[in-house]
């Protein structure tokens, strides 16, 4: 075992957003690193109970983080780790509804913070989005000590939000927080859905042997980390002394078009229809993006592991042993 995990071992861990693709694959990291109990929050607004993995020393609690009562309960487990996961995501839902994602990205982060400083925990570790907080104007490589306020959804607006109310609870409470960007996440426990991720809906579709709808060229990069990369990132983050009151890039530091993405997906389903193109989105003012991860690397010993394709292949082969259950729980 690398010697970080052995942080967790015996440990309570809360992971809110359990039931997504993130929180799933963190909660079963965090089984295999021996942790005593972990107690996973969800609404299941977007992700799905079934994602949970069945396990004697997991607690599974349906709510949500704006909920004062249901933090009360999660919190009398007395976590020493609190992994804050739970948002609502993502672009386009935040500008259908703004006041929502203002309510659970806001004040649900702020009430989280505040049980995590009365319960005295060891480690919160928030998720923030490198997607969001650098803005469609930052030079690339994107580092961790470029941010802007010139953002341009509620979504951007709020993670940053987020990352300034773990600021100030570490200044001012000395609360150890640490900061998590990250990047395009993808891999196996993401349901596809109106508002959820290019791959996992990339995936539903090609399966069904539907044309891909590509956004504006196509020429479009994104920064694409598999989840097991970003789950071994937020571990090391939660046992990594050096890491507290910092900010980190979770990414692959590769750049992907999402033409070259669809083209991908469809070669592995075997897909014939192709891909059509469509409008961009209003807000989508962003054409490329590659995260620098030097800081991970140096400080936390982060380096990503599984390539675009791998992590395609895994994400296929998810989909076909899990084809009906996805099917049920999408939402478009």
């Amino acid at each position: 075992m690398n010697s970080y995990l052995s942080a967790y071992q015996g440990k309570r861990v809360l992971v809110t957003g359990g039931a997504g693709a993130i929180g799933s694959n963190l909660t079963t990291a965090l089984l295999d690193a021996g942790a005593g109990r972990v107690v996973v929050l969800d609404d299941l607004s977007s992700g799905a109970r079934w994602n949970v993995p069945g396990a004697s020393n997991i607690v599974f609690v349906q709510g949500t983080v704006t909920d004062g009562e249901v933090l009360k309960q999660v919190f009398s487990e007395r976590p020493n780790f609190v992994f804050h996961l739970a948002a609502h995501f993502a672009n386009q839902n935040s500008v259908d509804h703004p006041e929502a994602d203002l309510e659970v990205n806001g004040l649900g982060t702020l009430k989280l913070l505040d049980h995590s400083r009365l319960a005295r925990v060891s480690r919160f570790v928030f998720a923030s989005s490198g997607c969001s907080v650098y803005g469609s104007q930052a030079p690339l490589p994107l580092r961790e000590d470029f941010v802007s306020i010139n953002l341009d959804t509620p979504y951007q607006i709020t993670k940053l939000l987020g990352e300034l109310y773990c600021n100030y609870f570490f200044n001012y409470y000395k609360l150890p927080v640490v900061r998590a960007r990250l990047f395009n996440v993808y891999g196996p426990g993401e349901t596809p859905g109106k508002y959820r991720n290019v791959i996992a809906n990339f995936m539903y579709w090609a399966r069904q042997r539907k044309s891909l709808p590509v956004m504006g060229t196509g020429e479009e990069t994104r920064d694409f980390v598999y989840v097991g990369d970003a789950v071994d990132g937020l571990m090391r983050l939660g046992a990594t002394p050096e890491a507290i009151g910092d900010v980190f890039n979770m990414a692959s530091e590769k750049e992907t078009s999402v033409m070259d993405l669809a083209d991908r997906i469809n070669r592995i389903c075997g897909n014939p229809a192709g891909i059509q193109a469509v409008p961009r989105r209003a807000w989508d003012k962003v054409t490329r993006r590659r995260a620098s991860i030097d800081k991970a690397r140096r400080v936390l010993g982060y380096q990503p592991k599984t390539d675009i394709h791998s992590g395609l292949e895994q994400v296929a082969s998810w989909f076909s042993r899990n084809w009906d259950r996805i099917q049920a729980s999408a939402r478009f």
